[in-house]
């Protein structure tokens, strides 16, 4: 996953002046001096109150869009990927039913989407007001992991109605439900929730700490704002970049899922051992294709997507329309 106008606008120069003045109006040259900053910094143009609730809002709309957005186009790259890894040894994979569980999935994603983008964004924007500028990078990963825990709560009983789906367990998200549920008890519906946090916040907060930091970085070394295809690029490249770093702990997630009431593997660390000595170190690679061209496609989509709704919710506010009309 992953936002929306995620970076504050920077000035057009970051360079701190050369010169100064004192109080009795002399000039003191060369005297200022700037400390190395490892990560990208920022500077407000100017301080405006912090509003939570329109931050809140603008941010709900836009992840939910773009989570919806992503979702449907993607979806079938995701299912040959969740097939993938959940085929133990070298068995072949169905290449029908790609789309199944997507209505389902949807009803979950809207509102995951909408929490985590609702979180994300007023922390982000609290935090870098916390942290010196030259750690900007510690608010962006903090923020992606209060995202990813907020939105985990809904995250994960749709990613484990997608599952069961995808590798063909239930014909319907209902039936997934009601039978999970009758099978395995509501903690059904949170099989793998360790593994699945392993995997996300870690996911989350590389991916939006990458994409903040470039973004970042490129606005201040192009003097201007990024525009759709700039913003999608760096989105794709930080959405790949992360899928193949979490592919491991995505294996993972997946076997935990998709084991059902059969209990394969008896927790995180058992799971990593039984794929190891049965399949070798290789097959926690399964799926890094399909899953880096869905990610990386999905970053591009997503971010682009984030970005220009926030930036027309921005441009809509009932504060710009009373300025226009003065």
């Amino acid at each position: 996953m992953g936002p929306f106008a995620l970076a504050l606008d920077t000035k057009n120069s970051f360079a701190a002046s050369s010169s100064a003045t004192d109080a009795s109006g002399r000039k003191m040259d060369n005297l200022q001096m700037v400390p190395k900053k490892f990560f990208a910094s920022i500077n407000n143009e100017e301080e405006k109150p912090f509003d939570f609730l329109r931050i809140l809002f603008e941010g709900v709309i836009a992840g939910g869009t773009a989570g919806v957005v992503v979702e449907t186009a993607l979806y079938p790259i995701d299912t040959i990927k969740t097939r993938l890894q959940a085929t133990r040894g070298g068995g072949q994979i169905a290449l029908k039913g790609l789309y199944s569980g997507l209505l389902g999935n949807l009803a979950g994603v809207l509102p995951a989407s909408a929490i985590f983008v609702g979180v994300y964004e007023p922390a982000k924007q609290k935090l870098l007001k916390m942290f010196p500028e030259n750690l900007s990078a510690v608010a962006h990963l903090t923020a992606g992991a209060l995202g990813g825990i907020a939105a985990s709560f809904v995250r994960v009983p749709t990613e484990v109605i997608k599952q069961r789906m995808q590798t063909r367990q239930f014909a319907s998200a209902p039936d997934a439900v009601r039978l999970i549920v009758s099978k395995e008890g509501f903690k059904g519906l949170y099989a793998g929730y360790g593994s699945f946090l392993l995997r996300d916040l870690p996911f989350d907060a590389i991916q939006f700490c990458i994409y903040e930091q470039m973004r970042i970085g490129y606005k201040l070394a192009a003097k201007r704002e990024l525009n759709d295809p700039e913003n999608a690029v760096i989105g794709a490249f930080a959405g790949a970049l992360t899928g193949a770093i979490t592919t491991p702990l995505d294996v993972i997630k997946t076997r935990l899922m998709t084991q059902g009431s059969a209990n394969q593997y008896k927790g995180i660390v058992d799971c990593v051992k039984t794929i190891v000595a049965e399949e070798g170190p290789p097959a926690l690679l399964k799926g890094i294709g399909p899953r880096v061209l869905w990610i990386g496609i999905g970053g591009s989509i997503f971010f682009g997507v984030l970005e220009r709704t926030m930036r027309y919710l921005a441009q809509n506010r009932p504060d710009n329309a009373t300025s226009k009309k003065d």
